[in-house]
C-alpha cells in the first residue's frame, strides 16, 4: 500500500496575512467553464492527465467543491495559478481541505502559490472554519516552506510521517516541529 501524502494543519484561521496581488496579476474565483483553464495549469505540477471532462467529474461536480473557493490568479486573462478549498473536514475539526494549488512554471517563485493559498484561508475564515489542513509530497519542498511560512504544521497521521518530516526538515535546514 502506498503511503499517503504528508498533511499539514493550520490549527486556526486568525491573524492571517493580508491578500497583496502583484501588480501584473489579477486574482478571481471559478467561473462555471474554467475547467479547461484549470487544467491547464495542474497538468504543469499535478499530475499530466488532466481534461476538462476529468475535472468536471473528479473536482466540480463533487460535493466538497466550493466554487466561491478556487481561486485563480491570471494574467492577461490566462490561469497561471489556482487553489481551492473543499468542504473535506477531518474528525475533531472544523476545518476545510486546501486542494490543488498549483502554479505554471513560468510563473513560478512569485508567490502565486501562497496568494492563492492565503485566499482560500480567507473564504474559509469567511465562511465560519476555524482550521485548515492540506496534504503535501515529500518533495514538494518550495510549496512546504510556503505553508510553514503561512502557519501550517506537520500533522503526524501516519508512523511513517516523523522520519519523513524529518527527511523534508532536513532538506530546508529547519527543526520538526
Amino acid at each position: 500500500m502506498p503511503e499517503r501524502q504528508l498533511r499539514m494543519v493550520r490549527p486556526d484561521l486568525e491573524q492571517l496575512p493580508v491578500i497583496a496581488v502583484p501588480a501584473e496579476y489579477e486574482l478571481r474565483t471559478y467561473r462555471p467553464g474554467d475547467e479547461a483553464a484549470w487544467c491547464e495549469v495542474m497538468n504543469t505540477g499535478i499530475g499530466t492527465d488532466w481534461t476538462a471532462e476529468k475535472c468536471r467529474r473528479e473536482l466540480t461536480e463533487r460535493e466538497p467543491f466550493l466554487p466561491n473557493g478556487c481561486f485563480f490568479v491570471t494574467k492577461s486573462e490566462e490561469a497561471v495559478a489556482t487553489a481551492c478549498a473543499f468542504d473535506v473536514q477531518p474528525e475533531g475539526l472544523n476545518a476545510a481541505q486546501v486542494h490543488m494549488v498549483c502554479a505554471k512554471p513560468a510563473h513560478r517563485g512569485r508567490g502565486l502559490g501562497r496568494l492563492v493559498t492565503l485566499a482560500v484561508l480567507h473564504y474559509m475564515r469567511e465562511h465560519d472554519y476555524t482550521a485548515a489542513f492540506l496534504g503535501t509530497d515529500d518533495f514538494r519542498v518550495p510549496a512546504i516552506k510556503t505553508y510553514l511560512g503561512l502557519g501550517f504544521v506537520p500533522d503526524y497521521i501516519e508512523d511513517s510521517h516523523r522520519r519523513r518530516w524529518s527527511a523534508v526538515f532536513a532538506k530546508i535546514g529547519e527543526r520538526p516541529s
